[in-house]
This record gives structure tokens, sequence and C-alpha cells, in this order.
């Protein structure tokens, strides 16, 4: 099997048995690592990770009075399990999942299609389906009116924030 030589281009066979174009060779040497430009970008990426805000570094605490928006679901089949924080599910209680939120925190989870809303307390952790924020149970479910449909677009905002957990980031 033969193979590139930059020193011996023209004389070197492709692997397919065809020949290389002189042109090649000039490619070549125009394509060789700087490494003045390597170190610039490595700088330079450096300096922008310095400089972004915490938040897009990573989940920070947050507020009371601070809201999310984005796709609620529930969950109402796990009677019994315990959840991350240790007690036991009870889907006839006004209980949630958050990702992030404080066991412990009051989050107020309204229906943007209907306007309706929960005071829930977050004791779990989830959901874990691409782009929902929280998963209500299905007594929280009935009141928000959103059985039926499964998932639904809701603003949350913090009530009243639990005590921050030992591994708590922020």
């Amino acid at each position: 099997m033969s193979y590139i030589d930059s020193d011996t281009m023209n004389a070197s066979f492709h692997p397919a048995g065809c020949t290389l174009q002189p042109s090649f060779r000039g490619n070549l040497q125009r394509n060789r690592v700087n490494r003045p430009t390597v170190l610039f970008s490595i700088l330079t990426l450096a300096m922008w990770v310095a400089v972004l805000p915490a938040r897009a570094m990573g989940p920070t605490r947050m507020h009371e009075g601070e809201t999310q928006h984005g796709m609620a679901s529930w969950y109402g089949v796990e009677q019994g399990r315990h959840t991350a924080s240790g007690e036991r599910f009870n889907p006839h209680a006004l209980t949630a999942a958050h990702k992030h939120l404080p066991f412990g925190t009051i989050v107020r989870v309204t229906n943007e299609l209907n306007g309706c809303c929960v005071d829930v307390r977050i004791n779990d952790r989830g959901p874990w389906r691409h782009g929902r924020i929280i998963d209500v149970t299905d007594e929280a479910a009935n009141i928000l009116q959103m059985k039926k449909l499964g998932t639904v677009p809701v603003t949350i905002t913090i009530i009243k924030l639990g005590p921050p957990s030992k591994h708590a980031q922020g």
C-alpha cells in the first residue's frame, strides 16, 4: 500500500491507485497548523468563557418572584415509591418535580392555555423529557385542567424558596 509523502508528492500514489495532481502539494503546505493562530484561538475562547454570564455556565439559585416558562407534564402512577427528597410519592398531594429548585420550594404553576393555577411544593427531581420544566402530581394536573392534553405550556413563579441543599449550586 502506498502513502502520501509530502517530499515526493509527484511520485506517490493514492491508495485507490490514482496519481495525485501537482496542485495538491501546494494545498498541503497551506493547510499546516500555524501555532500562533492556534494559541490565539485558545486565548480568545478562554476570554469568552470568562465573560459568559453565570447562568450560561450552569444552574444558579433562583430568587422568590422569578418566573420560568416552559412545558409541564403530570405523573401519578408511581404511588408508594420514594421521591428524590425521600418522602413517599402521593398522587393526591399538591407536589411537583423540578430539576434544580431546592426541595420544599413553593411554586405557582399557571396553565397558559386556560389561566388555571395551583401552588405546589417541590419534592422530587425531573422531568427528564426534553423541553419540560416541571412534572406535577395527578391532583395538581386536575386543578390545572391539563390531564387530557398531557403537557401544557405553563408559567412557574417562585413563591417561597426552600432551604438550600448541601449539593446546591449558586
